[in-house]
């Protein structure tokens, strides 16, 4: 396990996709945790518009050369640049060459599973940490799910409910969706299997404050890192039905700021909830923002490997190589309340 070791001073961190809704949040969130951001995106003005203060490198997927460049001198990439099935595979390739630790916030399965099947020997070769799927979406759920398991290292069910009060995509949540076409997966008798269609439909008591909601079992990427770790014979996730709703429904505006953190009103519940012989254990996180609260979660990981002496390179969720709990409680009270029962 990577210790929490506070502070990492003289780090720089790139963020490719930094002029977009959540690149912006993670450049924020580097800058209060005294790590220099490297701003890199295809559009150069955009970057000076939105970062005039901090330094910027244009790059794009479809140019290597670029990405070697713009990479250059840093330690680690967080890839907020969606959709991850048209960009994980060129920034995580050039962060193999650079030897520096890779990230990305995808919630698209097959780009999650793509990297770790591509990169992982490449990861451990370069002496590199991989993680994708590292946001609200993904690696979340995997940290809630690893810290309700605490010293299980299987369970017969896993169930994982997603209660949000609206939401309100991003252009990029938009471009992702119409991208990402591949059929989604559950795990279904201890194997990777198709979602069922037509998904479940069910009701989840999130407490507050959504109360209780009716869900739809929507699998996100959080089922591909999961899996690679922690065996159980059936592992679901559930999406709250307003906010499958929401997503539908091309009038649907992007998110407001409400603060001046930019962060939007938007309330979410994550649930997660193992079973094993009649016994239950369950973590649940409450917070606001999705798109927000990812940047304070895939900082806070990235810092932890920065800082510490990790034993584990290659790819992996962050589950299997960090201290769940502690990596939760850290971004309490702050960006979340957390607890297991």
């Amino acid at each position: 396990m990577v210790a929490a070791i506070r502070r990492t001073n003289g780090s720089t961190v790139a963020v490719f996709g930094a002029a977009g809704h959540t690149g912006r949040f993670v450049v924020a969130e580097l800058q209060r945790r005294g790590i220099a951001p490297i701003a890199i995106a295809r559009d150069s003005a955009a970057l000076a518009a939105k970062f005039p203060e901090i330094v910027r490198r244009r790059a794009s997927i479809d140019d290597a050369e670029s990405l070697d460049s713009a990479l250059n001198g840093v330690k680690a990439v967080i890839n907020c640049a969606g959709p991850f099935l048209d960009t994980a595979d060129a920034v995580a390739a050039a962060a193999c060459r650079a030897g520096i630790h890779y990230f990305d916030v995808t919630a698209e399965q097959a780009s999650a599973r793509a990297t770790f099947d591509t990169y992982d020997v490449a990861a451990r070769d370069a002496g590199i940490v991989l993680i994708p799927a590292m946001g609200f979406y993904g690696g979340f759920a995997d940290l809630l799910v690893t810290a309700a398991l605490g010293d299980w290292n299987n369970a017969d069910t896993i169930e994982i409910g997603i209660g949000l009060d609206s939401w309100h995509p991003t252009r990029g949540t938009r471009l992702t969706g119409a991208r990402n076409t591949a059929p989604r997966v559950v795990v279904a008798k201890g194997q990777l299997a198709l979602l069922p269609l037509p998904a479940a439909q069910r009701e989840w008591e999130f407490g507050d404050p959504l109360g209780r909601q009716a869900v739809v079992e929507v699998p996100f990427s959080e089922i591909i890192l999961i899996a690679r770790h922690v065996k159980t014979a059936e592992l679901h996730t559930y999406l709250s039905s307003n906010a499958l709703s929401d997503i539908r429904d091309p009038e649907t505006p992007p998110p407001e700021p409400a603060d001046p953190s930019r962060r939007s009103p938007q309330r979410f519940v994550v649930d997660a909830v193992a079973k094993r012989a009649g016994e239950i254990r369950r973590a649940t996180a409450r917070g606001r923002d999705i798109y927000a609260f990812t940047a304070p979660l895939v900082c806070e990981v990235a810092e932890r490997l920065l800082n510490g002496r990790f034993s584990h390179p290659g790819a992996h969720p962050p589950g299997a190589i960090l201290d769940a709990r502690d990596v939760l409680n850290a971004l309490t009270p702050g960006h979340l309340t957390f607890d297991i029962t």
